[in-house]
């Protein structure tokens, strides 16, 4: 009898454009290029995240609601990410050769409506495909700010533009006062009391207005109901504090063999204010 014969390769059409316009850039005279938001996983079971340092955003995130997460264009967003983690190198080389379409003269490319700078090849990789089109002009939103301190701010290509948003778990290393910055806020009033400012006009004040950056929220009731008032900043920093506490708590605590727990002080021969070397904490 014979052996029956291997499944063929699962062989995943490349998409034909890599850059497009949804409906918000259009209207702005904008490109874009999309990548699913956040985690994720393909039909062929792999799993992935798109936004390493996504902190409290991942939750309110708008790219993961609405026309986002329609079957047909989480499809077209994961056919990008596919196309960059199967084979970078061809993917930097279709981008830059789409690039020199008349299309896209002189043109705006915001990278990433959805997802992030995921990993140092894939912004490297970005890196040269700026340098290679000195005549678009690109900007992003990133929370990639370790990544991009190191590998883009030292020499950026004069043709990218950038702003660090807030709501990430790298947000204790943004310098409000140096870097250029976006937060999202309840409301367009809620950015002017904070003397921010908004850019609700227009997606390309993010990098070419005011260095502190405003983005009212997204009006998707639920949404609004978890921002509860908040900006995306104290709300992260919120959840950075609690997570120091409960640190704080678990690291001052250390199981003994006979299964109490004592304080790392009295493990250590000190004891704290009114304990007794028998007390358990």
């Amino acid at each position: 009898m014979n052996s029956p014969l291997p499944h063929p390769p699962n062989v995943i059409a490349r998409p034909k454009r890599l850059i497009t316009q949804n409906r918000a850039m259009k209207s702005i005279g904008v490109w874009n290029w999309t990548l699913p938001a956040w985690a994720g996983r393909f039909p062929d079971g792999r799993t992935y995240n798109t936004c390493p340092s996504a902190g409290i955003c991942s939750s309110v995130c708008y790219a993961r609601h609405g026309t986002y997460s329609w079957p047909q264009v989480l499809a077209k967003h994961q056919a990008n990410l596919r196309f960059v983690l199967d084979d970078l190198t061809s993917w930097e080389h279709t981008m830059v050769t789409e690039l020199g379409a008349a299309r896209l003269r002189r043109a705006w490319v915001r990278i990433h409506d959805s997802g992030d700078f995921f990993s140092d090849a894939y912004t490297l990789a970005w890196l040269r495909v700026a340098r290679a089109h000195p005549d678009v002009t690109f900007y992003a939103y990133t929370k990639e700010v370790s990544r991009f301190r190191a590998l883009v701010e030292p020499a950026p290509p004069e043709n990218l533009l950038w702003v660090y948003s807030y709501g990430g778990t790298q947000d204790s290393t943004l310098d409000a006062e140096r870097d250029r910055v976006a937060d999202v806020f309840p409301d367009e009033a809620a950015i002017r009391e904070a003397g921010w400012h908004s850019q609700e006009a227009n997606d390309l004040l993010a990098v070419l207005g005011p260095r502190l950056v405003g983005v009212p929220a997204n009006r998707i009731p639920h949404l609004l109901k978890r921002l509860n008032g908040r900006t995306f900043r104290s709300w992260q920093a919120e959840v950075d504090a609690e997570r120091r506490a409960r640190a704080t708590r678990h690291g001052h605590l250390r199981l003994l063999p006979d299964g109490r727990a004592r304080s790392a002080a009295s493990q250590s021969g000190t004891r704290s204010p009114g304990e007794r070397h028998d007390q358990a904490a």
